[in-house]
């Protein structure tokens, strides 16, 4: 465990029951800053996420998926027969050497296995329980359950993308799991933290996956209940700046975003693409006249772009102070934007049966307590004899009767 050595939590340990996404991003954010987090998995009940495409090139089975080796970096793994009342047993006994839990199951399912917070609480007073239902604890649809694409149709995300003259395409990603939720839910245990460095208390964090992901249409929701006008699709534009859009460019499904929110922007733009006559055109002159004329304005805008790599699309307008970027495919990520590698955005991890996989470094950088990927997400069951033996210190027989009756699987 010397690899968190010198991290900001490195004296705190989490028991970790969430699974798919949601949950296991917002411990990744206390992995990443040194926590000891311990998921809890069974042979029996698989992450869904273990199989999930894409996997390593050439390999096949429950340890090579990209996504799960993305979301549990730094994390350890055991198994654990939640479903038998001596595994139960043996999660209490986790629970009490731990400063803070996890879940993001459906509301109830804890306490039915009669690890509620009060439980907890009971083991360990000053447990910091983190759940994360999708629709919270208590009203009418505390039962409903879902993944993050329902989250965020649910949320009216979905609503809100494509084209005016078409049906919503959503966002192509479950937004709700890497964006609002785990962030928000990272961000509260921290500060439940830090409260109980002040107190001496733990707390028990209900963040509801759909109130959270809403959190994100704001600006929606107060254009609705403030002027009663309903936000609609929009495609590419946005009411306060023209151009403003994705154009193509050179080669095979090659596009960069041009942005113009300002006249000295404007004037800077036409600059670029060499003042042609049509951008001295009084329709063309005010905000206002460019939204009114806003698909002859993008087709002559696309005409330019086309003749251009999205490369030098991109770099011409950012030297002249207007917003551009290139629609960036995934070798663009990884290979050529130089931001990110600056940034150090990602980090190639070597997993014992994927091999050597590109993975996100972290969600932010700290400059006085800075976080780090030090090993890569484990295989399943992959610490069963560091935290049974070490931690909880079961003898060898207590662990032999465990494996005979089905509970370590």
């Amino acid at each position: 465990m010397d690899g968190k050595k010198g991290l900001p939590l490195e004296n705190i340990r989490v028991t970790d029951f969430s699974w798919v996404a949601a949950g296991p991003a917002a411990t990744r954010i206390l992995a990443f800053l040194g926590a000891e987090v311990i998921t809890i998995e069974s042979a029996r009940r698989i992450d869904l996420v273990r199989g999930r495409p894409p996997l390593a090139e050439g390999k096949t089975g429950i340890n090579v998926s990209g996504s799960f080796i993305n979301y549990n970096p730094n994390k350890l793994a055991v198994t654990l027969n939640m479903r038998h009342p001596k595994g139960l047993e043996l999660a209490k006994k986790l629970i009490s050497i731990s400063d803070i839990t996890a879940e993001n199951f459906t509301a109830g399912v804890l306490d039915k296995w009669g690890l509620g917070y009060e439980e907890q609480a009971k083991v360990k007073p000053d447990i910091i329980m983190l759940s994360m239902p999708v629709m919270g604890k208590t009203g009418p649809r505390r039962d409903f359950g879902g993944y993050g694409m329902g989250i965020q149709a649910a949320a009216g995300i979905n609503f809100l993308m494509g084209r005016p003259d078409r049906m919503p395409v959503g966002t192509g990603i479950a937004y709700p799991d890497v964006g609002p939720n785990p962030r928000q839910a990272g961000t509260a245990v921290l500060a439940a933290l830090h409260y109980r460095n002040r107190t001496g208390k733990g707390q028990a964090i209900e963040l509801a996956q759909l109130e959270s992901t809403v959190n994100y249409t704001g600006p929606s929701v107060l254009q609705f209940t403030a002027n009663k006008t309903l936000q609609t699709r929009q495609g590419n534009r946005a009411t306060y700046a023209a151009p403003h859009g994705g154009y193509r460019c050179q080669g095979n499904d090659r596009w960069c975003v041009i942005a113009v929110f300002t006249d000295t922007e404007w004037k800077a733009f036409c600059n670029v693409l060499g003042s042609p006559d049509w951008t001295r055109d009084p329709r063309f002159a005010t905000l206002l006249g460019r939204k009114q004329n806003e698909d002859e304005l993008d087709g002559l805008v696309e005409e330019w772009t086309q003749q251009r790599t999205a490369e030098e699309v991109m770099n011409s307008m950012q030297q002249a102070g207007v917003a551009a970027g290139i629609v960036q495919n995934g070798q663009d990520l990884l290979e050529r934007d130089e931001h990110l590698k600056v940034r150090e955005s990602y980090v190639v991890l070597d997993h014992p049966e994927a091999g050597k996989l590109t993975a996100d470094a972290g969600y932010f950088k700290l400059s006085k307590t800075p976080g780090r990927i030090y090993k890569p997400a484990p295989v399943l069951g992959q610490d069963n004899d560091y935290v049974y033996r070490e931690l909880l210190c079961l003898s060898e027989g207590e662990i032999d009767m465990y494996i005979v009756e089905g509970i370590l699987e």
